[in-house]
């Protein structure tokens, strides 16, 4: 027996490995044994996670921005050489943007396209795209103009890992607020959103997953049929979570913000709900925590603790009620 400790990273502050070991500290300062599985549920840390799964290694390539500056950015070829990983949030990322910098409606996914020509051209048959973290609300259209002006695809199979279960129309107005879009934006993006649909060669509105990168999923569905996948669901089964939950006698998970969309697709909602399917004690560590207390009961963790360094995470993961 021991403690699984099966966090996300802590969105553009804390990388999904650091808050495990911090979390692993804690566990072992109490006397119980920590058994570490980083994971992450589309956004950022999904390359990591399936290199650990399957070997591989990052390879870098330029890019641009969010706001069309260039940058070095990468993205991770799989131990087969045929599957390649990009995250959007390494091209098309919110902590690319300066908060003051911030511009939802200017966004584009246009490097993420970039990354995924690139790992076409490198070899990849399959290219598996991280979907969350962005700081765009595009419907996917900078990607979609970036992988023709490279000549398209040439058979290349994509596979979107969605951190959302949110349709394309609703974007906007789930996650529009958290790039920096006010009420008037958020409007604006809708309508935006709304005539890029009807443009695509099949209309993303409706359909669950198409709503992750700000319709990024939904925009490369439509134009390239790329496939959706729920993203907890696909990183924990690579990562063989459900094997390592039989021996577990608790799990320990976290996220930067637990808030109503972890309820939605996000890591911390898939492993609290698989808990509770065997009945093992869940404890969620978390940013910050901005989940009513509906929401609290449909999580239905152990505890939940509030902390934002990695010394306040060590310091919660060793209070914890633990077996």
């Amino acid at each position: 027996m021991g403690v699984l400790v099966a966090p996300d990273s802590f969105k553009g502050t804390l990388s999904a490995t650091d808050v495990a070991e911090a979390i692993g500290r804690g566990v072992a300062s109490g006397g119980a044994e920590a058994q570490l599985l980083p994971a992450a549920d589309g956004g950022e840390g999904t390359a990591d996670a399936l290199i650990a799964a399957h070997g591989g290694a990052f390879r870098d390539a330029p890019a641009h921005d969010p706001l069309g500056r260039p940058i070095d950015a990468r993205f991770a070829l799989l131990g087969d050489g045929k599957s390649a990983v990009v995250e959007a949030a390494q091209a098309s990322g919110i902590s690319l943007v300066a908060e003051s910098d911030r511009d939802p409606e200017a966004a584009t996914t246009a490097g993420t396209g970039e990354l995924i020509a690139a790992a076409a051209a490198a070899g990849a048959r399959r290219v598996l795209v991280a979907a969350g973290g962005s700081a765009t609300t595009d419907g996917g259209a900078g990607a979609i103009e970036a992988i023709e002006a490279a000549g398209g695809l040439d058979g290349v199979k994509l596979e979107v890992i969605c951190d959302t279960a949110v349709p394309f129309e609703r974007a906007a107005e789930v996650f529009g607020p958290q790039k920096g879009a006010g009420p008037d934006a958020v409007a604006r993006l809708a309508e935006r959103l709304t005539a890029r649909a009807g443009a695509l060669p099949r209309d993303p509105r409706g359909r669950a997953m198409t709503g992750a990168g700000g319709g990024l999923s939904g925009g490369l569905w439509a134009a390239f049929g790329a496939r959706l996948v729920p993203g907890a669901t696909y990183v924990l089964g690579a990562l063989g979570f459900d094997r390592r939950l039989e021996g577990a006698s608790a799990v320990v998970t976290g996220e930067g913000r637990l808030d109503a969309t972890s309820l939605e697709g996000k890591l911390v909602g898939e492993v609290a709900k698989r808990c509770r399917e065997v009945g093992a004690p869940c404890h969620v560590i978390a940013g910050s925590v901005a989940l009513d207390d509906a929401g609290m009961r449909r999580l239905g963790a152990t505890s939940v603790a509030e902390a934002s360094t990695l010394d306040q995470i060590e310091d919660a993961a060793a209070a914890l009620p633990l077996p």
